[in-house]
């Protein structure tokens, strides 16, 4: 019975150990860098390393950075009042993205998971309150997911805050743009209506 060479078998294994890459994902990947000789495989492996390498965090927001402090901690063109709270780096890059934010992140690193055993301790919050004071923040917003874990995860960072005295939000939920009622969930719903304002 015919069998895979050992380092396209290895590959292929390494490959489905990653998010939202199966077997047969992995196998196209594998196979795409065989058959294109103009794919330049080293450069790939050295991105790998490099990923592992020269990866730091940042010691203000710990958002992935190339610099201690990252160049939006740095950046003096920012809104140093408030602080957006976020899940992971991630997150950070899809507000960005959205050009709506111009102040400073604060990376969590997670979020509140008892049933996956992540508590407080595992998360960047232990300087969180001390930064709040020591930069003048007088606003936080608390930018977590809208599920269980994330609704926890805001609860958890108001108490913290509390003390501080800084103005803490969070932020809207409800329906996405174009979206038809029809189709929402009674959750969102729920949110969408509690979150209504003016027009």
């Amino acid at each position: 019975m015919y069998s895979l060479p050992q380092s396209v078998s290895k590959l292929i294994t390494e490959l489905s150990k990653l998010p939202g890459i199966g077997p047969k994902t992995a196998s196209r990947l594998v196979f795409y860098l065989i058959k294109n000789a103009n794919f330049d495989v080293k450069e790939l492996g050295e991105a790998f390393l490099d990923l592992k390498n020269d990866l730091i965090y940042c010691h203000k927001c710990h958002n992935i950075a190339d610099n201690d402090p990252c160049s939006i901690c740095e950046d003096n063109k920012r809104d140093n009042s408030t602080l957006c709270i976020v899940e992971e780096p991630l997150d950070v890059l899809a507000i960005e993205k959205s050009r709506g934010f111009s102040g400073k992140y604060h990376v969590l690193g997670g979020r509140l998971s008892p049933l996956e055993g992540i508590n407080a301790e595992q998360l960047n919050l232990s300087d969180l309150a001390d930064r709040v004071k020591s930069e003048n923040i007088k606003e936080v917003i608390i930018a977590t997911n809208h599920n269980v874990e994330g609704e926890t995860t805001a609860m958890y960072i108001r108490k913290i805050l509390e003390p501080t005295g800084v103005l803490v939000t969070r932020i809207a939920s409800g329906l996405p743009m174009g979206g038809d009622l029809e189709y929402a969930d009674e959750i969102t719903l729920t949110k969408a209506l509690e979150g209504r304002r003016g027009v």
